[in-house]
């Protein structure tokens, strides 16, 4: 195998809550500085800086900040520290365990006599993390301050008992979530930015920037993390929020509560200027907090406020929704405030909660590790942004722990995943509508910020989420905006010539309409999902589409995509469509124009039936210079309940119409296909990111029973390592909990078999890799070299023995937008490759 060259990073960040430090005194604290250094220092070789974010408490900390005092007194007063197990600040009643017997109804000290730390105790810790830090490893070390506005991590009277009234929300129970917005009661208190107490009517905003302003300074702090969606919205934890309440969306609210949020950001950096920002952002995705929450994510990344885009959420090691943490991802990264930092998280310890995913929940499975580093954001001139930093939440367990085996085990991987991130667009690529979206959110339009603005931009996210639950291999993103400053340049437009454009359907005169028009009839290919209602002309014609009565409610479905196939209770799906209107951007009211012809380039492709009336529900229609558009009109197939999440409808009385993207995304050249045992075996999620010249898959099975069978364009791909059953065009694999392999090899063959492609030793001066297909049939093979390849040296020769020394066969060569494409034809037996 070829040795791993990881790029670099701008900031690796260790987030650790003080529990390590049982002590305070000198040695305790290099002691301990030195283990945390050491144990990081492999991955810290490839930072230009490292980082330390501090849990201290949740911020509380910051609020209750006195000053230093000329006479030091306020060194000495001691800190109410994150030194628990279980939620900090219980609530009153706790129904499910009235004896508070767990962890989430009372809280447990961590150990015996935790240490006392006081404000002098804490800037001592910060200053040694900063000493120990640059001597052990050679770097620039920041240290980072939080603020959480939750009741989990330290006891906080300021929050419950003196001002409970910055604390309406209700995410963990009522009265228990800080909101941005909020303005503060007066109190007489003293404290280091209002020393004669907080004026009546204060906003939270101007207090908290103050205060945070001054604490920073004095503890020698470096920046300040806003944790759990903290600035960007005022309670952002559930599918229903203030302007969507399960029933119907409210948008005479929206202009209100954005104000309120923004606010709070320019009172905040009106008092703290100058001090980074990084952020946690919501667990939900752009498109989803701004109809449910009224976030203005573009308003914050644009405002000036000197602030770093929310990481990936670390929710799916809790509750496996892997869909809504890459699509909220892509979602958060498709456009940046200004620096183009990406950042990427990794939930290795719960230091509160008596977990510690890398070994429980993960089960030391590293999916969470190569899925999110598999995606690719592209620019305005089509570039990959590369990941900035990579955090690690967090490097202490519950127990103050540093375990040693969990980065042990964990950097191989996340090297592995830096060097194999993607340096192009993959096979598929979300263009999502950052600015529309905020525009539909906020219009003032009554009619774009109905049914037509909100209830589509809330459809958009999580239709989308659902769909890559299902397998669709969404695996970049590029904004609206970006990719129409890339179409004015044909260098960057040929870049993007090989991978599929996947985005909601766009309103009627719209620039990004124009141009999507443009792209397929100049030979690009597209897939378009949701209502048409608002397209326009050019596009409803080459959709052969027209818009009629709509309708929701039941549907029966008929289909000519090639459906998954479910082994056991009757094998199959089932072939009823539930589609709610207010969920899916409104009712099904599509029929076709004109009827297909045998000589026609347009097919209906799935179509519904309720009673006497028909509706078209995916289409695709074949340009004369050979482009595609397809479009699926799609439903999200869920109920709101009381729960955080949609709960998605029962899979065996109902389609889960979210496949049908992944179904249509087989017409145009990507055929993903599944065997199940049931209806409700869930499907694995995966991504294909293009680097160094081929594709690394990255994946993960919620079930190993599931199989996997792919086609690409260039034919099946055999994934290096894997053993591939070959039989109608597609490879098929039964693959572990986890999976990450390279694929330079795609293969098309008449007749089916098993065939491997494996890395075999080089055994030969000058050649730096082999590569050995075996069990071909008749075959012809597509390679796909690596950049830098000598063509010259380049070997294929079919059934060599060792020492492997004959000369090559001749092979095909092709310039492709997506690189280098070599193919060899008729081969039966093994084909060996060498460079």
């Amino acid at each position: 195998m070829t040795a791993i060259r990881p790029k670099s990073l701008r900031r690796v960040v260790l987030e650790m809550t003080p529990k390590p430090f049982t002590a305070t005194d000198d040695a305790t604290l290099t002691r301990v500085c030195e283990t945390l250094f050491d144990q990081w220092l492999p991955l810290l070789r490839h930072a230009d800086e490292a980082a330390v974010l501090l849990w201290t408490a949740d911020g509380s900390e910051i609020l209750d900040y006195q000053g230093i005092g000329d006479d030091g007194a306020g060194l000495v007063r001691e800190i109410e520290w994150a030194r628990y197990i279980g939620v900090a600040n219980p609530p009153d009643e706790y129904p499910e365990d009235p004896k508070r017997q767990s962890i989430a109804a009372w809280p447990r000290p961590y150990r015996e006599n935790p240490a006392r730390i006081t404000y002098g105790d804490l800037r001592r810790i910060v200053a040694r993390l900063h000493e120990v830090g640059s001597a052990r490893c050679g770097l620039p070390v920041s240290v980072g301050a939080i603020f959480d506005p939750g009741p989990e991590f330290a006891k906080s009277p300021f929050k419950y008992t003196r001002h409970p009234e910055i604390a309406p929300g209700g995410t963990m129970g009522k009265g228990t979530w800080v909101t941005c917005g909020a303005t503060l009661n007066g109190d007489s208190e003293p404290y280091a930015g209002f020393p004669d107490g907080i004026p009546d009517g204060t906003p939270l905003g101007v207090f908290l920037g103050r205060q945070a302003r001054l604490f920073l300074r004095d503890m020698g702090f470096d920046y300040l993390w806003f944790s759990n969606g903290f600035g960007f919205a005022l309670d952002a934890w559930h599918v229903t929020g203030a302007l969507f309440d399960g029933a119907a969306f409210h948008p005479q609210n929206a202009a209100e509560i954005r104000e309120r949020i923004l606010g709070f950001w320019r009172d905040f950096r009106s008092e703290c200027p100058g001090v980074r920002i990084e952020t946690r952002g919501s667990n939900f995705s752009t498109g989803m907090d701004l109809a449910s929450d009224a976030s203005p994510v573009r308003d914050i990344y644009r405002g000036g406020f000197d602030l770093v885009a929310p990481p990936n959420s670390p929710w799916a090691a809790m509750d496996g929704d892997y869909g809504l943490e890459l699509v909220g991802y892509l979602s958060h990264i498709a456009e940046l405030p200004p620096g183009d930092h990406i950042p990427w998280r990794y939930y290795l310890h719960d230091p509160w909660f008596l977990n510690s995913p890398w070994l429980d929940r993960y089960g030391r499975s590293p999916h969470d590790i190569y899925l999110p580093l598999a995606l690719a954001r592209l620019d305005a001139a089509g570039r990959v942004t590369p990941v900035g930093s990579a955090s690690f939440l967090t490097v202490d367990n519950s127990h103050g722990e540093l375990v040693r085996q969990c980065p042990r085990e964990v950097i191989p991987h996340v090297l592995t995943a830096l060097a194999d991130r993607p340096d192009a667009a993959g096979p598929v690529t979300w263009v999502y509508p950052f600015d529309d979206y905020n525009e539909r959110a906020f219009s003032t339009d009554a009619a774009s910020s109905s049914a037509s603005g909100l209830a589509e931009v809330f459809f958009g996210d999580w239709f989308m989420r659902s769909a890559v639950n299902h397998g669709f291999p969404l695996g970049g993103v590029i904004s609206s905006e970006n990719f129409l400053a890339a179409r004015k340049n044909s260098s960057v437009t040929d870049a993007l010539a090989d991978t599929i454009l996947a985005l909601p359907v766009s309103a009627a005169g719209s620039a990004l309409e124009g141009a999507l028009a443009d792209w397929v009839e100049r030979g690009g290919r597209a897939l378009l999902y949701g209502p048409v209602t608002a397209a326009g002309e050019r596009l409803l014609a080459l959709l052969n589409l027209r818009l009629v009565t709509p309708l929701e409610g039941e549907f029966e479905l008929a289909s000519n995509l090639s459906p998954d196939v479910v082994i056991h209770e009757d094998g199959a799906e089932s072939p009823r469509l539930l589609h709610r209107a207010i969920l899916s951007g409104g009712g099904l009211d599509t029929q076709p124009r004109t009827s297909k012809t045998e000589s026609d380039d347009w097919e209906e492709l799935v179509s519904v039936a309720q009673a006497n009336e028909r509706r078209t529900y995916a289409v695709i229609r074949k340009t004369a210079a050979g482009g595609q558009l397809a479009w699926l009109r799609g439903t999200f197939s869920a109920k709101i309940t009381d729960a955080k999440l949609p709960v998605a409808h029962d899979p065996s009385k109902w389609l889960g119409a979210e496949v049908l993207l992944r179904r249509v995304l087989g017409r145009l050249g990507i055929s993903i296909r599944m065997e199940k045992q049931t209806p409700d075996t869930r499907t694995p999620v995966f991504v294909a990111a293009a680097s160094r010249g081929a594709l690394f898959f990255s994946g993960y099975n919620h079930s190993t029973l599931a199989r996997l069978s792919l086609r690409f364009l260039d034919g099946a791909p055999l994934l290096l390592g894997c053993d591939a059953w070959l039989e109608n065009g597609h490879a098929t694999y039964n693959l572990p909990k986890a999976w990450h392999h390279e694929c330079r090899c795609f293969v098309e063959q008449a007749e089916p078999g098993a065939v491997v492609c494996q890395e075999q030793c080089s055994g030969e001066v000058g050649i730096r890799r082999r590569m050995l297909i075996k069990g071909l049939r008749n075959a012809t093979i597509c390679f796909c070299p690596e950049p830098d390849t000598d063509l010259g040296r380049l070997r294929m020769t079919a059934n060599d023995p060792w020492p492997y020394v004959a000369a090559t066969l001749p092979f095909e060569s092709e310039q492709t937008a997506g690189g280098l494409r070599l193919r060899i034809r008729g081969i039966t037996g093994s084909l060996l490759i060498s460079w």
